[in-house]
């Protein structure tokens, strides 16, 4: 044991930075740690902030991960796209364990600083929307909220031209199990509705998993992603009943009751619904 200070230059390691790239220039830093810009002087308005704004970081890692997996799945390459999907139920988990901080937060906590939102709500997170648009759960109702934004406006249409994750995944199970027409040309704009045909092709690939084993694997990815998508909205609509209660939500929504309501949404229809017939 010794008094000296360690020096870490003595093993090499960088410690003049005039000019060249250092970890907070390559992480943007100092404009993502100055972007917190409370609206009061109420203590937890900056964990409401935080909260909010790693969520949408991770939203936008979502985002990229799932457009890279379905573009993957769309050129038949399933096992790159299994690896990007068992990303996705990671990210979701951390996303779940945000809300455990957030509940730190008690009613009394919120009405603190709740009026400095305005008109202002999750709801509106056209992140959300967009990671809805492409899971499948698709309504073009929800576009009105971000008119005000013409550039978002314009990528949600595009993502509700573009084939859903799910037909995707039904696209290549129609090379194995031979699907409806009418599934396969639908209105993208729509989401999918649950489909007989699509439960027994499926459910063909699960009395086979040897048989089909690649497709099996794309469905328990897929169920693991929803699983973990619905805890997220789980988690969301339990946290919200304990800070308000039953209010009204900031942008006008039902507040819980809007959020249970999202409960119901099933993604992945026939993937949960096979599981009763086998």
């Amino acid at each position: 044991m010794t008094n000296t200070p360690y020096d870490p230059a003595k093993e090499g390691a960088q410690m003049s930075f005039d000019g060249r790239m250092s970890y907070g220039d390559y992480l943007g830093l100092d404009a993502i740690l100055s972007a917190q810009h409370p609206l009061s002087d109420a203590h937890d308005e900056m964990l409401f902030i935080i909260q909010h704004q790693t969520s949408e970081l991770w939203m936008r890692l979502a985002i990229h991960e799932l457009n890279a997996a379905r573009a993957t799945l769309q050129e038949g390459r399933m096992r790159p796209a299994f690896k990007m999907l068992a990303r996705l139920s990671r990210i979701f988990e951390q996303l779940n364990s945000a809300w455990e901080v957030l509940r730190t937060m008690t009613p009394s906590d919120y009405t603190t600083f709740r009026a400095s939102l305005g008109q202002s709500s999750g709801f509106q997170s056209h992140q959300y929307r967009q990671i809805e648009f492409i899971l499948g759960n698709r309504n073009a109702a929800m576009l009105r909220p971000h008119a005000h934004r013409a550039d978002v406006t314009t990528l949600l249409q595009e993502e509700l031209a573009r084939p859903s994750l799910y037909d995707v995944a039904l696209h290549a199970l129609h090379q194995v199990q031979p699907l409806p027409e009418a599934v396969l040309s639908r209105d993208l704009t729509r989401p999918h509705a649950p489909d007989e045909a699509v439960m027994a092709a499926w459910t063909q690939v699960y009395r086979n998993p040897t048989t089909h084993w690649e497709l099996y694997e794309l469905a328990e990815k897929l169920v693991d992603l929803e699983d973990y998508f619905r805890r997220w909205r789980f988690n969301h609509v339990t946290t919200v009943e304990r800070v308000i209660g039953f209010k009204r939500g900031t942008g006008g929504t039902g507040g819980v009751s809007y959020l249970k309501r999202m409960l119901e949404v099933e993604l992945f229809p026939e993937l949960w619904h096979l599981r009763t017939a086998l």
